[in-house]
């Protein structure tokens, strides 16, 4: 069965309150019917001990004593008789009170020195009274007592009074509390229905519904993480978009840049199968087909690098490696390359600097950055300078190229991003892979990387690894 979140707050603040209320009035009437009463019993107690001190005084003959207290009391409604130890009554004038009875227990409680009290007595008289009785005691010996009852209806009287006014009080505080839970109960399932309309928004598709956010209760507290949720929802559908695009850009990259050598391949080795080559023609194309298969497995490497990457599959085994010497085998190795686009290739380092890293991934991290500058860099000069820092060592590899946009500084780590798609021509991470592979193998190192350029004026990498 479906109950409303409405009617679920409502029976529940209704019901804490009822039940507060019970409680609150079965205790408060207790304890006014206790106070009324002790307040009673204390009174007849009071006038009890009053008449005995007088008694026992003598200064007046024990009638006069007797009637002089029944004319104040008569008038309050309180009957008290005397009697002696064989229970002969000293009846006051105007008496009206009934015969005196006690059972076996209360009259040797009586015998004993002890007072018997009784907040209300229902079956002795023929009305509901409170009664006292006290011993008369003559140098330790009992001599006799007195009896004195008062009707308790006046107390039942102002006790119902009580009550009924306590029972409007409750009728009130509900009425209040149940405008104040319809009021608080409307509030909370209105914001509910707001959470639960974005929601269903959300599974829609539509990651940009926003609730009011609040930080004054739970609820609102769930809305800003909602509207969070949601934000990174949008974000990541974005990132979704963009790298879907990239991969549909890497795809028809892919298609393009291995048609090229392939149909490169396919045809000098048909013209070296059916003779169509001349004989002075033939080494260059084999060295055609060699520089051409060459590439094909670098870039099949190189995304297969990239995934063993991003499913930990590559160990790394660091060492204390010279700075200097690692400069120059980079140096040695993209010389030529620098040549052919009229670069310099320059190195600045201390001759005690140390690098703690894997040395094949230490090379395969600075020769792709190195081949980038080479390939944007034209009649211009590549510095790779290297020093140690404190605990962590630098490497920077800096060019006079091109340079990067400054929008475009954070995309270029991504896995299919280029930053101009006219660059296919270039030989070394044709698909955007090589600065992403570059990224995660120094992070790999615990190390970091990042990129200061501006367009026109060429780019600078530098890279901070710890050192042991």
């Amino acid at each position: 069965m479906k109950v409303k979140y409405i009617y679920q707050q409502f029976i529940s603040h209704i019901s804490i309150i009822i039940v507060a209320f019970l409680i609150l009035s079965l205790v408060f009437t207790q304890y006014v019917e206790t106070l009324v009463y002790k307040n009673k019993t204390e009174e007849l107690i009071s006038y009890g001990e009053n008449i005995l001190r007088d008694l026992d005084r003598g200064s007046e003959r024990p009638d006069q004593v007797i009637n002089q207290y029944a004319r104040v009391l008569f008038g309050r409604d309180i009957q008290f008789s005397v009697f002696d130890e064989n229970i002969q009554l000293l009846n006051p004038i105007r008496w009206r009170g009934p015969a005196i009875e006690f059972t076996e227990k209360e009259w040797r409680k009586l015998t004993n020195g002890e007072p018997i009290v009784m907040k209300y007595d229902l079956e002795r008289y023929d009305r509901a009274v409170t009664l006292v009785a006290l011993p008369y005691l003559d140098q330790g010996r009992f001599v006799g007592g007195i009896l004195l009852t008062s009707p308790i209806s006046g107390t039942r009287e102002m006790i119902g009074e009580i009550n009924k006014y306590l029972f409007y009080t409750v009728l009130i505080a509900l009425a209040v509390s149940f405008l104040l839970s319809w009021v608080l109960s409307r509030i909370h399932v209105k914001r509910i229905k707001k959470l639960q309309e974005a929601t269903s928004m959300v599974s829609a598709g539509d990651y940009t519904v926003k609730v009011p956010p609040s930080d004054f209760d739970e609820i609102g507290e769930l809305a800003n993480d909602f509207n969070s949720m949601v934000s990174k929802l949008n974000e990541s559908k974005s990132e979704i978009e963009s790298l879907e695009y990239r991969r549909r850009q890497f795809m028809s990259d892919v298609s393009h840049e291995l048609r090229t050598p392939l149909t490169t391949i396919s045809g000098v080795i048909e013209g070296l199968k059916n003779d169509m080559i001349p004989e002075a023609e033939k080494e260059r194309g084999i060295h055609l087909v060699s520089q051409e298969t060459k590439r094909l497995i670098r870039l099949v490497n190189e995304n297969l690098d990239y995934d063993k990457i991003r499913s930990n599959q590559v160990q790394l085994f660091k060492e204390d490696i010279d700075l200097l010497e690692v400069l120059e085998i980079i140096k040695d190795q993209l010389e030529l390359q620098a040549e052919e686009r009229n670069n310099q290739i320059e190195i600045t380092a201390e001759g005690t600097a140390m690098v703690h890293a894997d040395y094949d991934r230490l090379v395969q991290i600075l020769i792709n950055i190195t081949k980038n500058s080479i390939q944007f860099t034209e009649n211009g000069t590549i510095w790779l300078r290297g020093k140690l820092d404190g605990n962590k060592t630098l490497i920077e590899i800096e060019d006079t190229g091109i340079g990067i946009e400054s929008e475009e500084i954070e995309k270029i780590w991504h896995r299919f991003y280029k930053a101009d798609i006219s660059r296919t021509s270039n030989p070394f991470g044709e698909f955007g892979l090589g600065l992403s592979i570059v990224k995660q193998l120094v992070q790999m190192h615990d190390g970091k990387i990042h990129v200061e350029s501006e367009h026109g004026k060429g780019t600078k990498f530098v890279i901070e690894l710890p050192f042991r």
